[in-house]
């Protein structure tokens, strides 16, 4: 299969035009026409990443994460990001990135699924269309209420994480819970006003923790990547299920960073 070929089916799952303006999706680095035999699956484009796509020999690299972000006047080895587009062409490996568009079409459903949650609606409507609105994040119910203390282990075992950080009440009782995958602080607002009891998400700081618990939010801050990482996964099956002569190979779980 070609580049091309892949993205097509790509697109099947989670259309371009679904991601957020502000950001970067899409193939990054690459050709289009390239023929692609082993692709290597990841949240993140970082050097060891690439790396290790390199020692697999994959053609190309498939990341949640765009490895650009913002225009780059100069491609060389002394600037982080091109240092990684440098030994992506180096080792003739193309770079295809599925962001905000993966979180509308796919990351939210999934998540939601993982909690168990019904009665689901967009948390973050970004996408309006004659099929109705799509959106970052769910809305909806926990299986049966429980307490706060009870919501961490169940957001635990959903995600596969060991640990999480929690505002609020352990003893409160809750039933009605929002998701957002990755950095959750922008819906905070939209979680209340949806009148959610609990939002389960990554990047929560003191701050927008504490301020949010006043209002009546609890949050379990699972990680950024600890939500996220579901990615890996559910896309590796996705393109086994459509390009069975494809070799797949999953980037194994490895947290950014350690509790200690």
């Amino acid at each position: 299969m070609t580049c091309r070929d892949i993205i097509s089916l790509l697109e099947e799952q989670s259309p371009e035009g679904f991601a957020c303006d502000w950001d970067n999706v899409g193939l990054l680095v690459g050709d289009f026409g390239q023929e692609v035999h082993k692709v290597y699956i990841a949240l993140d484009a970082t050097e060891e990443t690439i790396a290790e796509a390199a020692k697999q020999r994959a053609d190309l690299l498939l990341t949640h994460h765009p490895l650009i972000f913002k225009g780059l006047k100069k491609v060389n080895t002394q600037d982080f990001t091109g240092k990684r587009v440098v030994e992506l062409i180096r080792n003739n490996i193309s770079c295809y990135a599925m962001h905000t568009n993966f979180d509308v079409r796919g990351m939210a459903g999934l998540a939601a699924e993982r909690m168990m949650l019904s009665h689901c609606q967009a948390l973050d409507i970004t996408w309006q269309g004659e099929d109705g609105a799509e959106g970052i994040g769910r809305v909806g119910m926990l299986p049966q209420e429980m307490t706060l203390k009870e919501c961490v282990e169940h957001v635990k075992e959903a995600f596969a994480v060991d640990t999480v950080k929690v505002f609020g009440d352990l003893n409160r009782k809750v039933k009605r819970a929002a998701v957002c995958p990755g950095s959750g602080k922008s819906v905070i607002t939209k979680a209340i006003c949806a009148e959610a009891q609990v939002l389960v998400t990554g990047d929560i700081d003191h701050h927008e923790g504490i301020d949010a618990s006043a209002q009546g939010l609890a949050i379990i801050d699972a990680g950024h990547y600890g939500v996220e990482k579901l990615f890996i996964p559910y896309m590796a099956q996705y393109l086994r299920d459509r390009a069975g002569n494809l070799d797949i190979v999953e980037q194994p779980v490895k947290h950014p960073f350690l509790y200690i």
